[in-house]
């Protein structure tokens, strides 16, 4: 049989922080050898005891989760500027209008960023990346990668389309969108980023959508998957339209099971992190 170059899968679970029970889901599967990064949400009212629960979690990158969309700021400057929205964010439709037209100004962003990445400095930071892919704005992506060139954090995550049919109206909107920021930001990116997957399938990844997306790999290429593991407690999670498109539970479940740890055997899927990819 013919060498086969292995191919590099990261697992990167976004939205630690978000809740309580969902770091605590996200912590599970780390511990079970099914996770090999997470993303942090900087601006979780209780991070401090958060990022203590990950003191004794071992082989996990961390990175920061930057958040423009989601709960209160931590700078001063986004908070006075969000005073009409009681100092929360008002939602990704909102904040990329005011980004667009300048309402919200670039050194807004470049302050905010910066206090949720100083809120996770005590951490080896291998990347970042956006709630709802916010940071994929062609004026914004310049804005993290500065930060992570200041910061000394090897990547920033290139969010790609995921044409994987059935495609409905608005995920055909939604990657055309994406592959036009795509290739836009691509020429911005100076190191070489994993594959990006799991857009289609964002919060409710299943067992037939990793076996299509694992079967089109190429050997000895590096990927990054994008998952949202959790537990989820309805005394955490109070507002309903999450839980209409996170499947948490479900995710967890899927990243435990044997027949997916089967299909990295199956197509010769190697799990890494972030740091492999710079030794």
């Amino acid at each position: 049989m013919p060498f086969r170059k292995p191919i590099t899968l990261i697992i990167n679970a976004d939205d630690y922080g978000y809740f309580p029970c969902i770091s605590q889901g996200i912590i599970d599967a780390a511990n079970a050898g099914c996770l090999t990064a997470c993303g942090i949400f900087a601006n979780s009212p209780n991070l401090a005891s958060q990022l203590e629960w990950l003191e004794p979690v071992k082989n996990l990158d961390i990175g920061v989760h930057l958040n423009l969309t989601y709960g209160q700021p931590m700078s001063a400057i986004m908070l006075e500027k969000l005073s009409p929205w009681e100092g929360r964010f008002p939602g990704i439709a909102l904040m990329c209008q005011m980004v667009v037209s300048g309402k919200i100004t670039i050194q807004d962003v470049r302050s905010e960023w910066n206090a949720q990445i100083q809120a996770c400095k005590n951490k080896k930071l291998q990347f970042l990346n956006a709630h709802e892919h916010i940071h994929m704005l062609p004026v914004l992506f310049p804005v993290a990668l500065e930060l992570a060139r200041d910061y000394s954090i090897p990547y920033v995550r290139l969010t790609q389309a995921d044409w994987l049919l059935p495609l409905n109206g608005l995920a055909i909107i939604r990657n055309g969108l994406m592959q036009v920021m795509q290739v836009i930001n691509q020429r911005r990116v100076k190191t070489r980023s994993p594959h990006f997957l799991g857009l289609s399938r964002s919060g409710k990844l299943d067992y037939e959508y990793l076996n299509r997306i694992f079967s089109r790999l190429q050997p000895g290429e590096s990927y990054e998957l994008m998952c949202h593991p959790g537990h989820f407690d309805s005394h955490e999670v109070l507002d309903h339209k999450l839980k209409s498109y996170h499947d948490w539970e479900g995710e967890l479940a899927l990243l435990l099971n044997p027949n997916v740890h089967a299909l990295y055997e199956k197509y010769h899927i190697r799990l890494s992190n972030f740091q492999s990819l710079t030794e």
